[in-house]
């Protein structure tokens, strides 16, 4: 049976529920963004699209900077309040206990609570419509210490991390698989040495193998 056509919709999903943070850390502000993505790998870039009535867009344009914040299962509430409340009528960070802190190179607080955090410079503003995205390069990475084990890996599968689809929050299931293992080679099986027989159970009366 073929799709059913409709007309342009922004119906791309699974995307993350995050967490902009903006302003200073004296006057912190959040913003709850699902339109983000990376776009360029050298430099890192991401962006946000963001409504010009918002808030967050007058203290993003001021101050050239943002933060990007992963969110967890755990977090989801205070993610959808700070999505349907706004900076100019009360303090996001207070009203859902969350702790804003010094962001390594920018000026934009970053969450505390938040497993990750991606620092932004602001290099392009581009208008387009209903939204204006905020082109930006990522500066600096915060991460949990938690999630990174003594080799220096970061287990990100380990955080919890929510997801948005259409109107509803979830939390990532079970692991699929790993980039790039459709295509990697098994690793070849042990040689039996010459001569030796390998060792099988017989099974008892009634078991089957």
């Amino acid at each position: 049976m073929p799709k059913l056509l409709w007309k342009p919709g922004t119906l791309l999903a699974p995307v993350p529920p995050a967490l902009v943070s903006c302003g200073t850390l004296e006057k912190p502000n959040l913003l709850t963004v699902a339109w983000t993505g990376i776009v360029n790998t050298n430099p890192a870039m991401t962006y946000v699209s963001v409504r010009p009535e918002r808030y967050s867009h007058g203290l993003i344009s001021e101050t050239g900077e943002f933060v990007v914040n992963l969110t967890t299962a755990a977090l989801v509430r205070a993610t959808d309040f700070c999505g349907v409340r706004s900076g100019r009528d009360l303090d996001k960070f207070s009203a859902c206990g969350l702790t804003p802190e010094a962001s390594g190179k920018v000026s934009a607080p970053s969450v505390a609570e938040c497993p990750l955090s991606l620092e932004c410079v602001v290099r392009q503003v581009l208008p387009l419509g209903s939204h204006d995205m905020f082109l930006a390069e990522i500066v600096a990475v915060g991460v949990d210490p938690s999630l990174v084990d003594r080799a220096g890996k970061l287990h990100l599968g380990s955080a919890g991390l929510a997801a948005y689809a259409h109107g509803e929050y979830f939390a990532l299931g079970k692991s699929l698989g790993t980039f790039g293992f459709s295509v990697r080679k098994k690793p070849a099986a042990k040689r039996r040495a010459p001569g030796k027989k390998s060792a099988r159970r017989r099974a008892p009366r009634g078991e089957t193998t």
